[in-house]
C-alpha cells in the first residue's frame, strides 16, 4: 500500500507539472479501477502471502506462467489473433526458468499450507494477467498509460488498504535507511518507470509477446512484479 501510494503521488506530481489531462468519465474510471485492482493490488497480496509458505524460486516459476495466460486471454477477451509461435516461445522460456530454479522445485512437497500457497500464487498470476488484458483494453480505447497508471496505482493502494484493514493489520512504518531506500526504489524505478515502460510495450506489441518479460533474467517478475 505504501509503495503504490507513493508511486501514484510521484505520477500525480509529474502530471500536474506537465498539465496533462486527468478528466475521465465514470465508466472509464471503472476500467481504470479494475486495472488497479488486478494489476496493482490483488496479485501482490496473493503472491506475497504465497511466499510465506513457498520458496521464492517456485513462486517465480509459477508467476512466469503469465506468458501462457496472456496468450490465452488475449484472444478470449480482446479478440486478438492466437499466435502459436508465441505460445511455443513462452513454454521454452518457462522451461528455461524452471531449470534455473530446479533445486528449489525438486525439494517441493505438496502439503496443506504449501498447497494453499501454490493456489494463491496461481490466482495471483491470473490476476496480473487479467490486469495486463485490461491495460491493453484501456489503451485501445484511448486511455493514456501515464494517467491510467497514476489513477490505477491509487485505486490499487486503496484496495490493498481495504484488505489490510479487514485483516486488522497494524500500520507501522520502518524508518530504517534500508527500508526507506528500498521503498523509494520500488515506488520510483519498480513502479513508475518499470510499469510505465512495460505497459507501453504491452500496448504496442500485445499482452502475449510483452509477457516474455517474465522470463528475462534480471528483468522478469522480480523487476517490478511482486516476486
Amino acid at each position: 500500500m505504501y509503495r503504490f501510494t507513493l508511486a501514484a503521488a510521484i505520477l500525480g506530481i509529474y502530471l500536474w507539472l506537465r498539465r496533462l489531462p486527468m478528466r475521465f468519465s465514470l465508466p472509464q474510471h471503472g476500467f481504470i479501477a479494475l486495472q488497479g485492482a488486478f494489476l496493482f493490488s490483488i496479485n501482490y497480496v496473493l503472491v506475497y502471502l504465497a511466499e510465506q509458505t513457498l520458496a521464492s524460486g517456485l513462486v517465480a516459476v509459477v508467476f512466469s506462467t503469465i506468458i501462457l495466460m496472456n496468450v490465452l486471454l488475449g484472444p478470449l477477451l480482446l479478440r486478438d489473433p492466437f499466435r502459436p509461435q508465441v505460445l511455443v516461445g513462452g513454454v521454452l522460456g518457462l522451461a528455461g526458468l524452471a531449470l534455473v530454479f530446479w533445486p528449489e522445485l525438486a525439494e517441493f512437497r505438496l502439503s496443506g499450507e504449501r498447497g494453499l500457497g501454490l493456489a494463491m500464487s496461481l490466482v495471483g498470476t491470473l490476476s496480473a494477467s487479467v490486469g495486463n488484458i485490461i491495460s491493453a483494453r484501456n489503451q485501445r480505447h484511448g486511455l493514456p498509460v501515464v494517467q491510467t497508471n497514476a489513477l490505477g496505482m491509487a485505486y490499487g493502494a486503496l484496495f490493498t488498504l481495504g484488505f489490510a484493514l479487514t485483516r486488522g493489520a497494524a500500520f507501522r512504518f520502518d524508518l530504517s535507511p534500508g527500508y526507506v531506500i528500498s521503498l523509494l526504489y520500488l515506488a520510483g524505478f519498480g513502479s513508475v518507470i518499470a510499469f510505465g515502460g512495460y505497459l507501453t510495450l504491452l500496448g504496442r506489441i500485445g499482452p502475449d509477446r510483452a509477457g516474455y518479460i517474465a522470463v528475462v533474467p534480471g528483468g522478469g517478475p522480480g523487476a517490478f512484479y511482486p516476486v
